[in-house]
């Protein structure tokens, strides 16, 4: 339910911009010297030697049909946000150095710009960039509470201090218009920089969140320029929040006030109890908000004009990602972090822990989730007891990605590398649904037929995927359907389920995941589910 009534004011300020004189003082000292670290003249001694199979990958670069990977020349770089340029070009950060790199793909070359004021040794996630018309990259320093701008045509980097009253951590990072939007995740707070100023210093313009000692998560704008972001405690749930900045600076200008309480410009939505850790944020053009949580397998939308929520599902992790060698993970769930739109209207969105891009058509109610081919044993339950890791186990730590076209680059964080899914190669099956929708009541089962149809002139290996949202709503195979099986290139499968509700089933739509696993693509559907 949306509530008015907060009383919040915007905070005006103003921070200095440098070029990085005055940095190497604010900073810790380089660390001294370690007995259990080894010399290599690289970013991988930033680690003891025991953790750098864990940190720094094996730099190696591996493909799919669907995916292929690039090796950073630099070992141990931990790339992290991602942005293409209007010419192709890809930027990412690295943590581990403080510099940031491009990519060209026309000619598959790699330059590293190094940033002269970064101290030896030091580290920063940087999770947030953006490309400027100006041809300025913009990203975010989390250690040293830092904005940067590094100009493409001059190739000098400019930090600006990050306005900070306590415990910030400047996060995502979007360039809108004339303005800069970035979330403080531990600051509670949405910031707009004026990037275009001249003088030596930037305004900028804080928005507080409305919920007390809350972290303030990734942000969206819609078409009305209303900027959409979550506030939540952890494991506790939260709220989504809108910030009307159309009529909160038109009152600013008939008025002449700088400090407005935002009673009149903020509306809050309760999130559902399902939704603990909504990371990633977006739109699309039917004016929906779309949030990815971090801790389940889900990913939900909001309408604004119904404030109904639902909740979609992904496929379950690939065993090769989680390894499981102790037997201790009962439930793995993908973790679906950052999420944004395409061109096409279509999501996009990381899995983390089960180490997939993936593309849902909200049109189409469809799904396909990319595998990514390295893997890191470290992050995986991958030892079987031996002391020696399962090379094909693990995850690369894919932690953020940009969508070019019908490509989608996204870095590994653990690997040292970048990769692109292609998007426009065809996909060897599709999934046709018996109907795209049913209704039950509580307490009610139904059967439910769709066809697993191949598109290639593959036998293929498939395993099913039969996913829902809540324990009160089920799917069974029915006995003349397995689990696994080979799809024949001329034979199409079809797959017989029965539908179940239990009795205490709340009323609402719910959605159901039905589709194909393969070792480097799951190709899936939903079925909207209306239970009464």
């Amino acid at each position: 339910m949306k509530k008015k009534g907060l009383f919040v004011v915007i905070f005006f300020g103003g921070i200095m911009v440098t070029s990085g004189f005055g940095l190497q003082s604010m900073m810790s000292p380089p660390p001294e010297v370690d007995p259990d670290v080894t010399i290599t003249g690289t970013p991988a001694d930033n680690f003891p030697d025991s953790q750098r199979d864990q940190f720094c990958g094996s730099s190696i670069a591996k493909s799919t049909k669907y995916v292929q990977e690039f090796s950073i020349p630099t070992v141990c770089t931990n790339p992290l946000a991602i942005v293409a340029d209007y010419d192709g070009n890809v930027w990412f950060t690295e943590t581990n150095t403080g510099n940031l790199g491009k990519f060209n793909p026309t000619t598959e070359t790699f330059t590293e710009y190094d940033n002269p004021t970064w101290p030896p040794g030091a580290r920063s996630m940087m999770w947030g960039i953006d490309y400027a018309p100006d041809g300025s990259v913009w990203y975010t320093d989390e250690t040293y509470d830092s904005v940067w701008k590094f100009s493409t045509i001059d190739e000098e980097y400019t930090r600006l201090a990050y306005p900070t009253d306590a415990d910030a951590l400047p996060q995502r990072l979007k360039i809108d218009g004339s303005q800069i939007i970035i979330n403080d995740f531990t600051g509670n707070k949405i910031t707009l920089l004026d990037p275009s100023q001249s003088n030596e210093e930037v305004n900028y313009l804080s928005i507080p969140s409305p919920v007390d000692d809350s972290v303030t998560a990734d942000f969206t704008v819609d078409a009305n320029d209303n900027i959409w972001y979550t506030n939540w405690l952890f494991q506790q749930g939260g709220v989504l929040v809108k910030f009307n900045q159309n009529d909160y600076l038109d009152s600013v200008r008939s008025t002449g006030e700088q400090f407005l309480a935002l009673h009149d410009f903020i509306d809050v939505y309760k999130l559902p109890t399902t939704l603990l850790t909504p990371n990633g944020a977006t739109v699309t053009d039917d004016g929906k908000i779309w949030l990815a949580d971090t801790t389940s397998s889900s990913f939900f939308s909001f309408d604004p004009l119904t404030e109904i929520y639902i909740q979609y599902v992904t496929a379950d992790p690939l065993l090769s990602t989680y390894g499981n060698q102790t037997g201790i993970i009962k439930s793995p769930i993908s973790r679906p972090y950052w999420i944004d739109t395409d061109d096409q209207g279509r999501l996009v969105f990381n899995e983390q822990t089960a180490n997939n891009i993936s593309v849902m058509d909200p049109k189409l109610q469809s799904l396909v989730e990319y595998q990514i081919p390295s893997k890191n044993p470290n992050w995986g339950d991958c030892d079987p007891g031996t002391g020696m890791m399962i090379a094909d186990c693990g995850l690369a730590q894919v932690f953020d990605f940009a969508i070019d076209g019908e490509k989608i680059w996204f870095t590994e964080w653990v690997e040292n590398n970048i990769g692109v899914v292609d998007t426009s190669i065809p996909l060897p099956l599709e999934i046709q649904l018996g109907t795209p929708s049913i209704v039950m009541n509580s307490g009610e089962s139904q059967h439910f037929n769709f066809i697993v149809n191949p598109t290639s002139e593959n036998n293929l290996g498939v395993s099913l995927i039969l996913e829902t949202t809540h324990n009160y709503l089920n799917i069974t195979l029915e006995l003349d359907s397995p689990e696994v099986f080979q799809l024949d290139s001329d034979t199409p499968r079809p797959i017989h389920t029965t539908i179940s509700t239990t009795d205490d089933a709340v009323p609402g739509i719910y959605k159901i995941l039905l589709g194909a696993q393969l070792s480097d693509v799951a190709i899936s559907k939903y079925v909207t589910v209306t239970i009464e």
